[in-house]
């Protein structure tokens, strides 16, 4: 690089909220020139968020918290205005003890992260099937534990039912017990047992639509994962939902990931150096995407 746009770069860095973000732009040699805060998280704030970076120099690296949550829009303008940016991890609890916390500050040294070269890690670009098969999964997951704590709720009123109503009702099979509960009618008799028997009704026609949606939910998942991931739906032991998590994993841009041990470390699957003295041994890696690690 030129050696005079080298001396007028500056680099950016964004503290990002659901509301507003504030951005911090520092020099090449790490002084702070300048502070904005409260900027609005939309396409209007985003505008003059980069119109103020450039006008104070020649800004070609952004570090940006949170990429992919409540960075995503900040980051999508970036890369689309050719600004290199970084993901910044949150700054450690002992830092944040020695020096205190701020939005500036945070902004500030997600700036010097990147200046430093500390910044490795590429955003996801969020911009294809990876990132459908990541939504899929998220209410696939949410609809599985919600079925599941509707047959357990279903289950708990029948073991205190009367006998004759839990005799006839309960069943090993969660799709026969619901079956007969679906099918109750209005209960005559004390208003305890007729509002028994509309709860038990209302329960089985919740598990029953929850198990609509999933089956609607494992289609397109099937579908999807097909048509993009052959091989790995190939690789044995390796169904619709284990690929939609390892390619939501992988992001749409998995140039991003260098080689094995980069996806290895982004699943916590990667052994971690714990030596000490004269004890040599490694330690299992506890970060990473738990999904996928699991």
């Amino acid at each position: 690089m030129d050696g005079t746009l080298i001396q007028n770069e500056v680099i950016l860095g964004v503290d990002t909220h659901l509301d507003t973000h504030v951005g911090v732009v520092i020099n090449h040699q790490g002084k702070v020139i300048g502070t904005l805060a409260s900027i609005p998280t939309n396409r209007a704030g985003y505008l003059k968020l980069l119109a103020w970076a450039r006008s104070l120099g020649n800004l070609r690296r952004a570090g940006v918290e949170g990429t992919g949550t409540y960075g995503a829009g900040l980051t999508r303008l970036l890369c689309e205005q050719g600004i290199e940016v970084w993901e910044i991890n949150r700054p450690d609890r002992a830092k944040r003890r020695l020096q205190g916390k701020s939005d500036p500050t945070d902004a500030e040294s997600a700036a010097r992260t990147v200046l430093s070269g500390n910044a490795t890690a590429t955003p996801k670009s969020q911009s294809g099937v990876a990132e459908a098969l990541r939504m899929l999964s998220v209410a696939r997951r949410s609809a599985v534990k919600a079925r599941t704590q509707t047959i357990n709720q279903l289950r708990s009123l029948l073991v205190s039912a009367p006998d004759d109503l839990r005799e006839r009702l309960w069943k090993t099979k969660p799709e026969e017990c619901v079956t007969g509960c679906a099918r109750l009618r209005k209960a005559k008799g004390s208003i305890l047992l007729k509002t028994l028997t509309a709860t038990l009704r209302l329960l089985a026609k919740r598990w029953l639509m929850l198990s609509a949606e999933l089956k609607e939910l494992d289609a397109t998942l099937d579908h999807l994962t097909s048509q993009s991931a052959k091989r790995l739906r190939n690789q044995f032991g390796v169904g619709p939902q284990t690929a939609a998590i390892l390619l939501a994993v992988a992001g749409d841009n998995p140039e991003r990931l260098r080689n094995e041990a980069a996806l290895a470390a982004l699943c916590g699957a990667s052994p971690l150096q714990a030596s000490s003295g004269k004890t040599i041994r490694h330690r299992l890696n506890r970060g990473g995407d738990r999904s996928a690690n699991n």
